[in-house]
C-alpha cells in the first residue's frame, strides 16, 4: 500500500510539473501579510493587512489556468492561507500543520495547482483567529465560456470588526460573561422577562446551565462591506446588468440580505450555479457565498443592505445614481419569544429523536465517541450541555452508527418543527435545507458506491465555551476514516441554541433537500439552532481533510474533525506534526477578578483548558485576616469535576506570622 500511494505521490507531482511547464495560461500573484495600524472603526488597532489592505485584493483567474501564488508573511508570527472551496491538491489547501506546513515569520511560501472550476471563493488565514484580523480575501474563477447574461460585475466582501485582539474576545467567551450581549443590547433583562411572562422559560434555561436564547456571541462596533460601513458604487449605468459576487468572510457573523428595487436573481451558491430565481431577502452564513444579478434602475440607486443575523447592526452598498431605492428592513429578532416558544417543548429532546442500531462488525472500525446511551438511544440530557464529559472516558468505543432513516433530511417530524419554528426573523426554519437552491444538472453519485452512514451532533457548553461535535472536541478523538470510491453520507444534528456554518475542505457535497437528484453542491451548510439536515459526498481525494464550523471562535473551541482518506503522509509534512494544530483548540486561558474594598482586599485566578482548571483564591482583611487557597481541579463531566489542593490562613487575626496550611480535597 505504502508502495502504490508513493508511486501516486510521485505521478501528481510529475503531472503537476507538466501541467505547470506545458499550460500557457499561468496566472500568478505576490500577496504580503504585514502586520500594521488600522482604523476602522474610529480607533488605532493592530491589524493585518494583505498588500497593505482589508480585505486583501480579489484574486482573478479563468477556469483552466494553472494558478501560482506566492504568499510572503512580513509579520513576526506563524501564518497561513487557505483557499476556501478550491478543488486542490491536499498539500497545498492551507491548514498549517495538518496539510500545509506554516509560512515562517519573513517567510515565502509558494501554492500552484490548475483551477478545475469556476466561481465566487474566497481566501483566509487558518491560523488562530488571524482571520478576525484581516487575513481573508476574494477569489474570482471565470468560466471558460460565459454562460449568465450580465454587463458588469461586482465583489462585495462581508466581514465584522473589533477593536479588541481577537484573544482577549475569546477569553472573554471563555468566561461565560454576557457583557458582549449587554454591549450590543441583545440580552434580555430580567425585568422585561418578567413584564413579558416569560420568567418559567427564563428558569427551564437556567436549569440547563443557559442565560437564555442566543444567536450571536460576540460585540462588533461595526459590520462592512470590502473593508468600510457603507460603499458608494455610483459608475454603474441605468439598465446595467450587474453579477454581485458576495462572500461572508465574518469570523462570527451570518446576515439577512435584502436589495432595495427589483427582486434580484440569485444564480449562484458557493461558485456552483444554481436555477436563476427570484429572490430578496436571503440568508448568508458565515463562509458561503451568492451571486446576484441586478439591474440597475433607469433613475435611481440599489441598496444592497446585510443586516447581522442576531439585529446588531447593517451595512449597505449603494449601486447606481439618483434616488435610493431602500432595501426592506430586517427586524430584530425577539429573543424572548424564542424562549417562550422553546419552553413549550422537552428542553432535555433538542431536534428530533431519533434512534439508531450499532452494527458490530462494521469494517471502518470508526473510532468516534458518541453521545449516546448504551442502549442505542441518543443521550439529550444537557441539551446545549453535550461536551466532552457527556460521555466518560471508560467507555467503549463505538465502531460506527448507522441510522435507521434515509430520508431524515426531509423529516417534517413533530419535533423538529416545535424546535425552533418561526422563532427566526424572516422564517429561516423555510431554508434550513436549502430548497430555495437547485442544481441545473444532476449531482447524483455512481448508484453502485457504497454508501456508509455518519451521524454527527452539533455539541456545545456556553458556560465554559467549548463546542464539539457528538459531545467531544477535536482534542479528544480520531480521525473519521473514509474512503475512495465510497460515498460518505453525514446527517448533521444541531443539538445547540445558535447556528453553525460547516464547511468541508477539498470537497464539495450535495445538502439533499425537496429538489432530489438536483440538490445542490455546496462547500458550506448552515445548521440553524435545532435543526437537522443531511450531506454527501463522493469519496475520490487522498490525505486528510479539515471538517469544522466556520464560526471562527467555535473552531478554535473543539467544533471540527478530520476525514481521513488513510493514506500516509505528504513527505513534505515531516517535522509539521498535526498534534500541533490539533493542540490550538485546547490551549489554557486566563483570567481573574480583583476586588478592592475598605474592609478587605480579594483576589481570584483562573486558568483552564478542556479538562483542566488552576485556581488562585486569596483575600486580605483590614485586621490582617489572610486566607487562601489553590487548587486543581479536573473535569470528568460537563461541570462535574474532582479538586486537590491546599488552604491557607493566619490562626491569629493580627498576625501573619503563624499561617496554617491545611491539604484540601472533595468534588464540584
Amino acid at each position: 500500500m505504502k508502495f502504490e500511494f508513493t508511486f501516486l505521490v510521485l505521478t501528481i507531482y510529475t503531472l503537476a510539473a507538466f501541467t505547470a511547464q506545458a499550460q500557457t495560461d499561468t496566472t500568478t500573484y505576490q500577496i504580503t501579510l504585514r502586520q500594521e495600524t488600522v482604523n476602522k472603526v474610529g480607533k488605532d488597532v493592530k491589524g493585518m493587512t494583505i498588500n497593505g489592505q482589508i480585505p486583501g485584493p480579489t484574486l482573478r483567474f479563468t477556469e483552466g489556468d494553472y494558478a501560482v501564488i506566492y504568499v510572503k508573511n512580513e509579520m513576526d508570527v506563524e501564518t497561513s492561507i487557505h483557499w476556501h472551496g478550491i478543488l486542490l491538491p491536499n498539500f497545498y489547501d492551507g491548514v498549517p500543520y495538518l496539510t500545509t506546513p506554516p509560512i515562517e515569520p519573513r517567510g515565502i511560501q509558494k501554492y500552484e495547482f490548475p483551477l478545475k472550476q469556476s466561481g465566487t471563493y474566497w481566501y483566509h488565514s487558518h491560523t488562530m483567529l488571524q482571520e478576525q484580523s484581516g487575513v481573508f480575501g476574494s477569489i474570482v474563477i471565470e468560466p471558460r465560456e460565459k454562460k449568465l447574461d450580465f454587463d458588469k460585475e461586482l465583489v462585495l466582501v462581508l466581514s465584522d470588526w473589533t477593536n479588541e485582539k481577537p484573544m482577549n474576545v475569546l477569553r472573554t467567551l471563555k468566561r461565560g460573561s454576557e457583557w458582549y450581549q449587554i454591549k450590543k443590547g441583545t440580552s434580555t433583562p430580567l425585568n422585561r422577562i418578567v413584564a413579558e411572562g416569560a420568567l418559567g422559560a427564563q428558569l427551564k434555561f437556567w436549569k440547563q446551565r443557559m442565560n437564555g436564547a442566543d444567536i450571536a456571541d460576540v460585540y462588533y462596533p461595526a459590520f462592512l462591506i470590502n473593508g468600510k460601513q457603507n460603499q458608494e458604487y455610483p459608475d454603474f449605468k441605468p439598465g446595467e446588468k450587474v453579477r454581485l459576487r458576495i462572500i461572508d468572510g465574518s469570523a462570527s457573523t451570518s446576515f439577512w440580505m435584502t436589495f432595495g428595487g427589483i427582486d434580484p436573481t440569485l444564480v449562484s451558491a458557493d461558485g456552483k450555479d444554481v436555477i436563476p430565481v427570484g429572490r430578496n431577502k436571503t440568508f448568508i452564513a458565515i463562509a458561503e457565498t451568492y451571486d446576484f444579478i441586478v439591474t440597475i434602475p433607469e433613475n435611481g440607486e440599489i441598496e444592497f443592505r446585510a443586516t447581522a443575523a442576531d439585529g446588531s447592526g447593517t451595512t449597505s452598498a449603494y449601486l447606481g445614481q439618483g434616488k435610493i431605492l431602500a432595501a426592506p428592513d430586517v427586524h430584530k429578532p425577539d429573543k424572548i419569544a424564542m424562549m417562550k416558544k422553546m419552553a413549550k417543548m422537552d428542553m432535555r429532546m433538542g431536534a428530533p429523536a431519533l434512534k439508531f442500531r450499532l452494527k458490530k462488525d462494521d469494517p471502518q472500525k470508526m473510532k468516534e465517541k458518541w453521545g449516546m446511551r448504551m442502549d442505542g438511544k441518543m443521550n439529550m440530557d444537557n441539551m446545549q450541555c453535550m461536551t466532552t464529559s457527556n460521555i466518560p472516558r471508560k467507555d467503549t468505543t463505538v465502531s460506527s452508527m448507522m441510522m435507521q432513516m434515509d430520508s431524515v433530511s426531509n423529516s417534517n417530524s413533530k419535533g423538529m418543527n416545535m424546535a425552533m419554528g418561526d422563532m427566526k426573523e424572516g422564517n429561516q426554519s423555510e431554508d434550513t435545507n436549502y430548497n430555495y437552491l437547485r442544481s441545473p444538472v444532476k449531482t447524483t453519485y455512481p448508484k453502485d458506491a457504497p454508501v456508509r452512514k455518519i451521524l454527527l451532533n452539533l455539541t456545545g457548553n456556553m458556560s465554559r465555551y467549548i463546542w464539539s461535535l457528538n459531545g467531544i472536541p477535536l482534542s479528544e478523538t480520531d480521525k473519521i476514516k473514509i474512503k475512495q470510491g465510497e460515498v460518505t453520507r453525514i446527517t448533521l444534528n444541531n443539538l445547540t441554541m445558535m447556528d453553525h456554518p460547516m464547511h468541508l475542505h477539498g470537497h464539495f457535497f450535495r445538502v439533499i433537500n425537496k429538489n432530489g437528484d438536483y440538490s445542490p453542491l455546496k462547500h458550506t451548510v448552515n445548521l440553524p439552532a435545532m435543526k437537522l439536515v443531511t450531506i454527501e459526498f463522493y469519496g475520490q481525494e487522498y490525505g486528510d481533510w479539515f471538517f469544522h464550523c466556520h464560526v471562527l471562535y467555535h473552531m478554535i473551541s473543539g467544533m471540527a474533525r478530520i476525514f481521513s482518506y488513510d493514506t500516509p503522509r505528504d513527505p513534505r509534512m515531516k517535522g509539521y506534526p498535526a498534534k500541533k494544530m490539533v493542540h490550538e483548540t485546547d490551549r489554557y486561558y486566563t483570567w481573574g477578578l480583583a476586588d478592592l474594598a475598605s474592609h478587605k482586599t480579594a483576589l481570584n485566578l483562573v486558568s483552564s483548558n478542556i479538562r483542566n482548571q488552576f485556581n488562585l483564591n486569596a483575600e486580605y482583611g483590614w485586621n490582617q485576616n489572610l486566607e487562601a487557597e489553590f487548587t486543581y481541579e479536573r473535569y470528568l463531566y460537563d461541570y462535574f469535576r474532582v479538586f486537590a489542593g491546599v488552604n491557607m490562613e493566619n490562626t491569629n487575626p493580627n498576625s501573619l506570622n503563624d499561617i496554617k496550611t491545611t491539604a484540601v480535597a472533595g468534588i464540584r
